[in-house]
């Protein structure tokens, strides 16, 4: 068979190549290395462009890719996920996308950071990671000038801009920027939580919320105050921590006025005007505010105390019930009164006693309309009028008002007090209580 001239067509006109730059193989033309650089060196002249968005390519088979984007066409199917009731989990655009998939069924990552030792599925998630390390943030904000690692990130960010939302949940109608913002939302109303910890098999709607919840486990807090070096678990933690020392509340009440920090806060706060009260325990009848307050609550009922004080040996139901209990023991006082000077154990006893300079009595008995400057007093006060007398002895049966009175009501049993340091005792008990009646 006769050599035939080979012939590339560009835009520049017609380039011919000479037969000693084609090799024969089975009577059938290959370009040689030549002529593949020739090839190359014209790259940059895109040939194949798409006729829906007029986007252009070096080559007909990157415009093939790229037309599956329109038609949503995907080639490629991955046998295993065939078989899962989720349909945008089985087909895939590309064949590269079905091998990057195909590792979340081997557990296969094949590519490590050299820093932490970290790894990947796919090698754009290990660059995506290496920013980390680097703090590169190479995507930046043409509007604000914020930077990014990713740019998927900035295309995210420009949303909050534009104000655009186009991902609404069919349920409640609320709207998100992001696809998977929706996907964790939708789980709130289907109660899905495909997350769990292998330690404590506590499970989660986000990878994220695992994430961070590891870091109780491990003790690990990597995000630090520049002001005061504590550190945080979380970003968000140390943001709102942050506040603390600007002293910025950037979330307003329409209500009241009060500014709060943060916009779980704002929502927390909202609900006092409400009244609203979600989330309820099956138990008891009790309703709550928060979904936190509530597993706090269970654990009254189940008698749960996972902390215990390495000192007396006394046991909490929460972490920060502990910290604020070994405050006894120190003697630390982290909260003063930038009026008087006084200092507290704790930022809600800080809060309590700023109403006696401000003179705010915020919490009204709905019988006698008296007020106080705290709902602990609140509380004491209203047993007055519906007599309750929640603490009783387990020896004679006899019952207080508060918890403190019967504690020293048992010493009368144990005989660990003299009568006369008795009477005291409940003399200035009696003083205790009549003066929060007045707060």
């Amino acid at each position: 068979m006769a050599d035939k001239w080979l012939v590339l067509k560009q835009e520049t006109g017609d380039i011919l190549v000479t037969p000693s730059n084609v090799q024969r193989i089975n009577n059938e033309t290959e370009p040689n290395k030549n002529q593949k650089m020739l090839k190359k060196s014209h790259q940059d002249q895109n040939l194949f462009a798409c006729k829906i968005c007029d986007k252009t390519f070096s080559y007909n088979s990157n415009l093939t890719k790229h037309m599956r984007s329109h038609s949503g066409e995907k080639s490629y199917s991955c046998k295993t996920s065939r078989k899962s009731s989720d349909p945008d989990f089985t087909t895939h655009k590309g064949k590269n996308n079905l091998t990057t998939h195909m590792r979340i069924h081997t557990g296969k990552k094949a590519f490590s950071c050299v820093t932490c030792g970290k790894k990947f599925r796919n090698k754009a998630h290990l660059i995506s990671h290496m920013r980390i390390h680097t703090g590169e943030k190479p995507f930046t904000c043409m509007t604000c000038g914020k930077s990014f690692t990713q740019i998927g990130h900035v295309g995210a960010h420009m949303k909050s801009h534009t104000g655009e939302k186009p991902f609404t949940c069919v349920t409640c109608g609320k709207q998100f920027r992001e696809k998977r913002g929706l996907i964790s939302h939708m789980r709130s109303h289907t109660g899905e939580k495909p997350f769990s910890c292998g330690t404590c098999q506590k499970s989660f709607f986000t990878k994220d919320g695992l994430s961070c919840h590891k870091r109780i486990h491990k003790g690990e807090k990597p995000f630090s105050c520049k002001s005061c070096e504590k550190t945080f678990t979380t970003k968000s933690c140390l943001a709102s921590h942050m506040m603390t020392h600007t002293d910025e509340k950037p979330f307003s009440c329409g209500t009241c006025g009060k500014g709060l920090s943060s916009r779980s806060h704002f929502t927390y706060h909202m609900k006092t005007h409400t009244g609203e009260k979600p989330f309820t325990c099956c138990t008891c009848g009790k309703s709550f505010i928060q979904k936190s307050h509530l597993a706090t609550h269970m654990k009254d009922h189940t008698g749960e105390k996972l902390f215990t004080c390495g000192i007396c040996g006394k046991g909490f139901s929460l972490r920060r019930c502990l910290t604020i209990h070994m405050r006894t023991h120190t003697g630390e006082k982290p909260f003063t009164c930038g009026t008087c000077g006084k200092g507290f154990s704790t930022k809600d006893g800080l809060n309590s006693h700023m109403r006696i300079h401000t003179g705010e009595k915020p919490f009204s008995c709905k019988w006698c309309e008296k007020s106080f400057t705290n709902k602990t007093n609140l509380t004491f006060h209203m047993r007055s009028h519906t007599g309750e007398k929640p603490f009783s002895c387990t020896t004679c049966g006899k019952s207080f008002r508060v918890r403190s009175s019967l504690t020293i009501h048992i010493r009368t049993h144990t005989g660990e007090n003299s009568k006369e340091k008795c009477i005291n005792i409940h003399a200035a008990e009696a003083f205790r209580l009549k003066k929060r009646e007045h707060l």
